[in-house]
């Protein structure tokens, strides 16, 4: 019992019902002026010729939005839209839905003026009184057990009421929902705020890393030295390492602050000489390579080839510390190659410790390219290819 009556005590019931008496005022208000036979299908033409100008799925679609869905959690998709009307397959659909709004809240808003009409025949014929017959239905006799039948009109009074919230709410999701286009569009910005994020997080843990894998790196061997030249070299690479990572930060604040995205001020692999002296004022023997028109390589793959190489040589720093390091980044042929070749640490990293691996072989496969990590003749191996053109 308490189940059947949990919907009555909602809001959104009674809001429902509201919406489809709402449809069928200005139609009654005709009729009561002029009773003639042509009035309602004049009115029912008039509000589908009105369903054809674009506003009307807006006007609509908030009027559903507020009384049909009730209240809705933060951040969820919209289930009705409220742009205007684009194609003419939305004005047909609201077209659809005026006539149904129509024909579905004059019949609810009949049965709740009638039932209640019933149920008073039904007492008054009980007491013995005359029946107003101002029902559709028609109370005949005078007998004690029309009370017992009184109150059967008014609980399926509250039964059509609800039901037919239930039903018109269903209907307004199919009718003034997004359509086919807008849910591809809505899919696909989606898409591109998962991926920015995916690049934002990516940015970060390659700078950030970095930075704080040569400060702790630089530190640890400026204690073990007690040299105060190597000191004063090692906070020197400290600092600029430091001053780097914090350009990166603000730079990646801007862009979650939705500020203009300054694309331009992101490092490329012009830029790889810093990240090399970075490696070898932290102990690495860096022997690089660079071959090739790099400055003439595409913004997109050049940044993000230079993100490759800060991961690559932050890994050797992280997990093999001072050692030989061979780097080689070639642009010729129309791809980009970038190796990273250092002899094997003792522990390997495990697969839970590889999101810098994983976020290489990401970038290279969003590029169009492919990337290698692994063991290779004794030496771990990062080797990338990425299209130029």
């Amino acid at each position: 019992m308490i189940r059947l009556l949990r919907p009555f005590a909602r809001a959104v019931t009674y809001t429902r019902w509201l919406h489809l008496f709402m449809a069928v005022v200005w139609p009654a208000m005709w009729l009561f002026i002029d009773q003639a036979w042509w009035t309602p299908a004049t009115a029912a033409v008039v509000l589908g010729l009105s369903g054809l100008l674009p506003a009307m799925r807006t006007v609509e679609g908030l009027q559903a939005r507020l009384l049909l869905l009730g209240r809705r959690r933060d951040g969820e998709a919209p289930l009705i839209v409220t742009e205007p009307s684009a194609t003419w397959a939305d004005r047909g659909r609201i077209v659809l839905w005026l006539e149904v709004r129509l024909v579905l809240g004059a019949l609810v808003s009949h049965l709740t003026f009638q039932l209640p009409l019933v149920t008073l025949d039904l007492v008054q014929a009980a007491l013995g009184g005359r029946p107003a017959g101002s029902a559709w239905l028609s109370v005949q006799g005078h007998h004690w057990w029309y009370a017992v039948l009184a109150p059967l009109p008014l609980l399926l009074m509250a039964a059509v009421g609800w039901a037919g919230g239930e039903l018109i709410t269903r209907i307004a999701l199919r009718l003034l929902g997004p359509s086919p286009t807008e849910r591809l569009a809505a899919l696909e910005e989606r898409t591109e705020q998962l991926l920015e994020r995916n690049r934002i997080a990516r940015e970060l843990h390659d700078s950030i890393g970095h930075a704080l894998t040569v400060a702790v790196v630089q530190a640890g061997a400026a204690r073990a030295a007690g040299d105060p030249q190597f000191t004063d070299r090692a906070l020197a690479a400290i600092e600029e390492t430091g001053r780097a990572a914090l350009e990166d930060l603000e730079r990646v604040l801007g862009v979650l602050r939705e500020a203009e995205r300054p694309v331009s001020g992101r490092p490329t692999l012009a830029d790889a000489g810093r990240l090399l002296e970075s490696a070898r004022a932290s102990g690495a023997e860096v022997d690089a390579e660079l071959s090739g028109p790099l400055e003439s390589v595409p913004g997109p793959i050049s940044r993000e080839g230079y993100r490759m190489l800060q991961e690559s040589l932050t890994n050797v720093l992280r997990h093999a510390g001072a050692v030989p390091v061979r780097v080689r980044v070639a642009a010729d042929d129309g791809r980009l190659v970038l190796e990273v070749r250092n002899p094997l640490p003792g522990a390997i990293p495990g697969p839970g410790r590889g999101s810098g691996l994983r976020g290489i072989r990401e970038r290279a496969s969003l590029l169009g390219g492919r990337a290698h990590t692994g063991p290779d003749a004794g030496d771990w191996h990062v080797h990338v290819e990425l299209p130029v053109r």
